[in-house]
């Protein structure tokens, strides 16, 4: 990507066909998993982001010592999914009110963080957790992180596609399927 681009949220490249969203929603097999259903999305990576260790390990980041946030980095075509909806399935689809908490994963790997790219961005993140809030739309008030993007670190590559990899694997059944699920019927006009 080249230079960042305005409106929409971008961080784009000179065409303005593509931008990159860096979301920490929990663990990081539902949060591509949710993603990876949406038009408009090039590509989703698991990985690691926020964190003071370079090139970090997921037993590291397990350990909750590296700093790091299980991340998703996701490339997308803004014409297609604006930044704003991103927001809307990313706030939809965790919970934004515990702190280092997603359902039984417990750490601070497990926060909830918008990691923007430019200054639009930030803006539209920061208006969108003031509108949620002052609607009153959950039952406590937000917690997720609105910080500068630094360094992504991409997991291993087992962590890639992990949910359409392991569908059978227990904690995509019980957790990530729900999550899918609801995508795909509140926001079905978004899904591929």
């Amino acid at each position: 990507m080249t230079g960042a681009g305005v409106g929409q949220g971008r961080a784009a490249d000179e065409a303005g066909a593509s931008a990159k969203a860096t979301f920490a929603g929990g663990c990081f097999w539902c949060t591509e998993a949710v993603y990876a259903e949406l038009k408009g999305v090039k590509s989703v990576t698991s990985g690691y982001i926020g964190g003071q260790v370079p090139n970090p390990t997921y037993k590291q980041v397990c350990t909750g010592m590296t700093g790091h946030a299980e991340a998703i980095e996701i490339e997308y075509d803004p014409a297609v999914v604006p930044f704003e909806k991103l927001l809307e399935v990313f706030f939809a689809t965790h919970d934004p009110t515990t702190l280092n908490r997603q359902g039984a994963d417990v750490g601070t790997q497990y926060r909830s963080g918008i990691f923007y790219h430019d200054a639009e961005q930030k803006r539209i993140a920061e208006e969108v957790i003031a509108k949620l809030d002052a609607a009153r739309v959950f039952p406590g008030k937000i917690v997720t992180e609105v910080t500068p993007a630094s360094t992504f670190y991409a997991a291993e590559d087992y962590h890639q596609d992990y949910v359409a990899n392991n569908p059978f694997q227990p904690y995509c059944q019980a957790v990530a399927a729900p999550k899918v699920e609801k995508v795909r019927k509140v926001f079905k006009d978004l899904v591929k």
